[in-house]
């Protein structure tokens, strides 16, 4: 038999205990002793701000005014997975294992008049802190590890302020970063599609400081009034050009592909619909094509960075000119910007009808609602597969983040068909979109449906209205997309200009 005796397992993790606990009192004395004028003046301020999760609310707030998806998805994570930590560290862990407050009287200019009075074990506030932070990292890293750093100092404040031994503090951390990876589990984040792009391809274009060359087609009477305006600006700035009255031309294709016979540069002034058309005979003949702002909203203009006349003008002058893409409908129709089937063009008249004094994520929303009651489906064929549409959005290059509501494209020269759909035809379709809708989670949908594809096609045994370029479209039975990569020179860029996002 041994001479020594052998200690039971109780007495050793007794032990454990006792000198896990010694040592957190003994950097607790060696925090509180230390002689800092910066803790002084910042630890306690900073451990009141986040009194009651106050701090990590006006942070939510801030990241959801951001606009971006992402954060946005974040603040609201923060916020729940907040929520629960702060009940299960006062209800649940402060009662399983109970232990005092640090004794806080060698502390004096760091202290609170009013030192709680609760369990000290664990530190609500960092857990708090804990779980907001890592919440919000499992949807923006970046802006996650950020907070990880404000999330660490807050637990910080908690012993430079004597209301925690530094145990405390790391059972928070503990507790809230498991709620927070728990939460992911349990409802993973978006993953908001990303693609490596090849820089932008630069046509080599002479300048042309008065037009030379430019065959303008115009209407006058676009825009209320907006196109004569415009063509004031073109005749004083590109005295050289030519311009083409489109006020009684009754066949735009025609007129559009006389004056591409005649030109070096074919230039357009109209809306995204008149556009198109005239990019269609630009790509056919292979001239390069500039664009002046002179519709209602413009938006192809504004994302090649000619959101003016003078931008225009600037462009042509210069010999500034990418390569950007081209989307075929039927091999007859050019899109620049979108189309679509169903009732998202309801949507996007809602969603302008709800956007007046309120934020846009919840007038996309209301306006989601909407067309959910209102709107019936449209009966087609994907990928050989008979489906209930209610939803059809497609669009040339990748709109905005991932999920229902389309942002603004950030290339026009990325090589894909941006394709986004919701079906129909399912139990409790509108409870389970609209829970989806307001929890920002409608990328997770079963019914929400995504791809970023260089073709698409839709077939359908009774004709449907296909929009595109803010026209109505015309009837057809075959909707089939065709890509044409960097197929259309324009002067200006295919990276999308920040004002324009």
């Amino acid at each position: 038999m041994s001479r020594f005796p052998i200690p039971r397992r109780d007495t050793r993790r007794q032990a454990v205990t006792t000198g896990l606990a010694d040592l957190d009192i003994r950097v607790f004395n060696a925090i509180a002793d230390s002689p800092s004028p910066l803790l002084d003046q910042t630890m306690k301020p900073l451990s009141a701000a986040a009194d009651k999760g106050k701090l990590w609310f006006a942070v939510a707030g801030g990241l959801a005014l951001t606009g971006r998806p992402s954060l946005q998805r974040g603040a609201v994570r923060g916020v729940v997975t907040l929520g629960v930590t702060s009940l299960v560290a006062n209800q649940v862990g402060k009662r399983l294992h109970p232990r005092r407050r640090p004794d806080a009287s060698r502390i004096t200019l760091r202290r609170f008049r009013r030192q709680p009075t609760s369990s000290s074990f664990p530190s609500g506030h960092s857990a708090s802190a804990a779980a907001f932070a890592c919440a919000v990292a499992v949807e923006n890293r970046p802006a996650g590890f950020l907070l990880g750093g404000v999330a660490g100092l807050v637990g910080l404040s908690r012993i430079v302020t004597g209301a925690h031994y530094p145990g405390d503090v790391l059972g928070g951390f503990v507790l809230g970063a498991g709620v927070a990876v728990l939460g992911a589990q349990l409802t993973p984040p978006v993953d908001d599609h990303a693609i490596v792009l090849e820089r932008p391809r630069r046509s080599a274009q002479p300048p042309r400081p008065a037009g030379e060359g430019l065959v303008i087609l115009l209407n006058p009477e676009s825009g209320d009034g907006t196109g004569m305006r415009v063509q004031e600006r073109i005749a004083e700035a590109l005295p050289a050009a030519e311009i083409v009255d489109l006020s009684e031309v009754t066949d735009l294709a025609a007129t559009a592909r006389e004056a591409a016979a005649r030109a070096e540069v074919l230039g357009v002034a109209g809306g995204d619909g008149t556009v198109g058309t005239v990019a269609r005979e630009a790509v056919t003949a292979g001239l390069p094509l500039v664009v002046f702002p002179a519709g209602t909203f413009n938006h192809f203009a504004k994302d090649i960075g000619c959101g003016s006349v003078d931008d225009a003008v600037a462009r042509v002058r210069a010999g500034e000119a990418v390569d950007v893409d081209v989307l075929w409908l039927n091999d007859d129709t050019v899109i620049l910007n979108t189309s679509s089937i169903g009732a998202y063009p309801d949507f996007v008249r809602a969603r302008d009808r709800y956007a007046h004094g309120v934020a846009k994520p919840i007038a996309a929303i209301r306006a989601g609602l909407h067309v959910l009651r209102h709107s019936e489906p449209v009966t087609v064929t994907v990928n050989g597969r008979e489906q209930q549409i209610l939803f059809f959005f497609l669009g040339n290059s990748m709109y905005g983040s991932s999920g229902f509501f389309p942002g603004r494209r950030t290339r026009l020269d990325d090589g894909l068909i941006d394709v986004r759909y919701l079906t129909t035809g399912h139990r409790f379709e509108t409870l389970r979109v609209a829970a989806s809708l307001i929890s920002g989670r409608i990328k997770n949908s079963r019914l929400y449906h995504e791809a970023q594809v260089p073709e698409f096609q839709i077939d359908a045994a009774q004709p449907i209205r296909v929009a595109h370029d803010g026209e109505a479209g015309e009837l057809t039975t075959r909707a089939a997309y065709l890509l044409d990569y960097r197929g259309l020179t324009v002067f200006g860029t295919s990276e999308v200009p920040r004002t324009a996002l």
